[in-house]
């Protein structure tokens, strides 16, 4: 467990020296929210594109600009299900029909420890693309 925190906390901080507490608790609160709870008594509150957009899985859906990961369009993604992957994480299912993301415990306290920062990037990138939360209109045929 304490490679794959090292290894994720690299990733989002660029640093190795965060300790994960033990997952208490997870909840699908409705299809737009999940809430994570550790034992140290720390609880986040994740919306369903905060999870989708920072889905740990490659997919086919993301734009890559400039070497930039963005993903798009996702303000009303909603989460259908919620499969847990042996004990260290959970594969959310999202109704845009993205589920190959394996979410492993510790990836949410990371994402949650950093929340406000990893979303004011996201549309600070959005809008450096021209790119918006809103999903695309439909096509009328």
């Amino acid at each position: 467990m304490w490679a794959i925190t090292r290894v994720i906390s690299r990733r989002i901080h660029g640093t190795s020296d965060i300790t994960v507490p033990k997952l208490s608790g997870f909840s699908i609160v409705s299809p737009k929210h999940v809430e994570v709870e550790y034992s140290d008594g720390t609880k986040f509150n994740f919306s369903s594109e905060f999870l989708r957009i920072h889905s740990p899985a490659a997919d086919g859906k993301v734009r890559s600009i400039g070497g930039e990961r963005v993903i798009s369009g996702r303000r009303y993604v909603g989460i259908m299900s919620a499969e847990p992957v042996g004990n260290y994480g959970v594969r959310l299912v999202f109704d845009d029909l993205h589920r190959t993301g394996i979410y492993p415990w510790d990836y949410f306290y990371e994402l949650g420890s950093n929340k406000f920062g990893l979303m004011r990037s996201y549309i600070k990138t959005l809008q450096k693309h021209n790119l918006s939360r809103e999903p695309p209109p439909s096509r009328k045929r």
